[in-house]
């Protein structure tokens, strides 16, 4: 790890405030428990109150860490202090007039997520959040954190900086920073480069087939290509964490560093290794898009409660936006990869009924109790916000550049939101990202925000191509319109979604049910599709199903193929402004 030392404050301030110090041991790591100690020095107050945080910044939603919480204990010159617990993430310690305290508790972590905890005899992982406790009035305090590995060739990740004076001991500024710092502890491989000058890690846990050589390579090129957006890094060192595990796949941004999980045997093939460029692209995006330029909700966090937003779509849906395309502007891929990409990626947004349902500033703001929270209904009752966000994001990228023939982008956009906003981490009103949008496109906007942004028409897509020289092309189904979806699992044909106004949904058909047979055949999640097209739009089939571990046969009438592939592609003789405009978003000719 590269050793970057804390400063060290006056001591006569720390004379007169209180002073952190928190201990994370994990020496039975076989039992999933984090055995934490807090030592509290010149806290005056009779009552010590202290709150564990219910989420995290970056992953919206209550996730209520202190229920992982056990064997709290408080003590003073060895002596227990009385406790007692006040709400469900809420506890309060009877100190008197003791100055010096010290607090034990244990943390269950088996959870392997970007968001969670994670302990085994392999290694050990956290976000401070989960971890560790907030002092209500306290959260500006400086706060050291010791790591007591339970193997002495068991290292430290972080991108905090080391203590000066004690092994294994890291300095946070603030109780914010100290929750936007991530640990890695363990036998885990760490790999050190340089970009632009600045020290950067890239620390793996797990095995499988990824090439560090090569992935380093390629995240130098993302580094600078993001850089170069922003005119420069704002940070003086900067650490990815990767987790290997099996079919896996998510990333949590930090201001100095980001969490990445990937499946382990998920580099070879040249399409998924893509992919997980787009995850790197994206979470690094985000040190500056939602860790510094963020809206005003979140300027300062709440961590007892949810803390709302209308601008979650510029936030993760502008950065999703951007990772795929910079990969392209890297050399990553060409632009044919990220044509099909960003196909995939519409095709996926087309194909979600909830988009005529769900306004995308509603869907930012309802994120603590939706996106996180899918049910069977969920894909007709609601968009992501990443994934209807990248496509506005697009749409306003397309609007600019063809006004401007590629002399504005949504980059001037972010440039101005860092100018204006990221530096000083000033949060934005959904009104002054608005207005910042609008000046850069010199265009009014009103309608269109109102439209897209606030409504659920359908976006013109054709429209906003057409002067690039492309078009989106829909690719119907063979198949005769049934609508429903359907898994297998552990041997039964369980149908898993039903949409709203589908043949199936008129017929009486659930999510849950059991999927039997068509016109008395058995039919599976594999051969439905190969069935479905022995019959025509308007045919009447009988459908068996177990509902409810009650036998229904129902009769239903198809419709007519519905598309479900859409592509982007070159028009029919583009014109020399189409080509232009082409070759100046892309790098290439039609």
């Amino acid at each position: 790890m590269t050793e970057v030392t804390a400063p060290r404050s006056d001591t006569r301030i720390q004379e007169r405030l209180p002073t952190i110090h928190y201990q994370v041991a994990m020496p039975q790591p076989e039992t999933h428990l984090f055995e934490v100690t807090l030592h509290l020095v010149n806290y005056t107050s009779p009552i010590l109150d202290l709150k564990l945080p219910v989420w995290t910044p970056g992953s919206y939603l209550v996730r209520e860490y202190a229920k992982n919480l056990q064997d709290f204990t408080a003590f003073a010159n060895d002596q227990p202090l009385p406790c007692w617990k006040k709400s469900k993430n809420h506890w309060q310690v009877d100190k008197s007039n003791v100055s010096e305290l010290t607090i034990r508790y244990r943390i269950f972590a088996n959870e392997l997520s970007v968001r969670t905890n994670h302990l085994d005899i392999t290694h050990g992982y956290f976000n401070g959040a989960a971890l560790f406790f907030r002092l209500p009035g306290w959260e500006k305090l400086p706060i050291l954190v010791t790591i007591l590995p339970p193997n002495p060739e068991w290292q430290v990740t972080s991108p905090l900086p080391t203590d000066a004076e004690a092994s294994n001991t890291f300095y946070a500024a603030d109780f914010d920073t100290l929750v936007d710092s991530p640990f890695e502890i363990g036998s885990h491989q760490v790999y050190q480069f340089a970009a632009l000058g600045k020290p950067h890690e890239l620390a793996i846990w797990g095995q499988g087939n990824l090439e560090p050589e090569r992935a380093i390579a390629d995240i130098q090129k993302i580094i600078k290509v993001e850089a170069d957006i922003f005119d420069g890094l704002p940070y003086q060192r900067y650490v990815f964490l990767l987790h290997l595990f099996h079919q896996a796949y998510g990333g949590l941004e930090h201001k100095n560093s980001c969490s990445l999980i990937y499946q382990r045997f998920g580099f070879r093939a040249q399409d998924k290794y893509e992919r997980f460029m787009q995850l790197v692209a994206h979470e690094f995006f985000h040190l500056w898009n939602v860790k510094r330029i963020r809206p005003k909700a979140l300027q300062v966090f709440d961590y007892d409660q949810e803390n709302y937003t209308p601008s979650l779509w510029f936030c993760e849906g502008t950065t999703s936006h951007y990772d795929l395309l910079i990969p392209l502007w890297a050399g990553i891929y060409d632009s044919k990869s990220y044509l099909n990409h960003l196909s995939k990626e519409i095709t996926r947004f087309l194909t979600t009924p909830g988009r005529k349902v769900q306004p995308l500033s509603e869907s930012s703001f309802d994120a603590w109790i939706k996106l996180y929270r899918p049910d069977a209904n969920s894909g007709n009752s609601q968009i992501s916000y990443y994934l209807k966000g990248a496509m506005v994001s697009l749409l306003l990228d397309l609007l600019i550049r063809a006004k401007h023939r590629n002399q504005r982008s949504l980059d001037d956009v972010m440039r101005q939101m860092w100018q204006q906003f990221g530096k000083a981490e000033i949060g934005f009103t959904a009104e002054q990202l608005q207005s910042v949008i609008a000046s850069v496109a010199d265009i009014d906007l009103g309608d269109f925000f109102k439209r897209y942004l606030d409504g659920t028409e359908e976006l013109p897509f054709n429209e906003c191509l057409e002067p690039f020289g492309l078009k989106l092309a829909a690719e119907a189904d063979e198949e005769p319109y049934l609508g429903i979806k359907v898994n297998t699992e552990n041997g039964k044909e369980i149908i898993k979604f039903v949409e709203a106004g589908s043949p199936a949904q008129k017929a009486g058909i659930d999510p849950g049910d059991e999927l039997l047979a068509i016109n008395g055949i058995k039919v599976t999640a594999n051969n439905l599709s190969d069935r479905l097209k022995d019959f025509q739009a308007q045919d009447t089939i009988q459908v068996a199903v177990f509902h409810q571990d009650l036998l229904r046969s129902v009769n239903v009438t198809l419709a007519e193929p519905r598309p479900s592939r859409y592509q982007v592609i070159s028009i029919h003789n583009p014109d020399s402004v189409q080509q232009e405009n082409l070759a100046g978003w892309l790098g290439v000719r039609v």
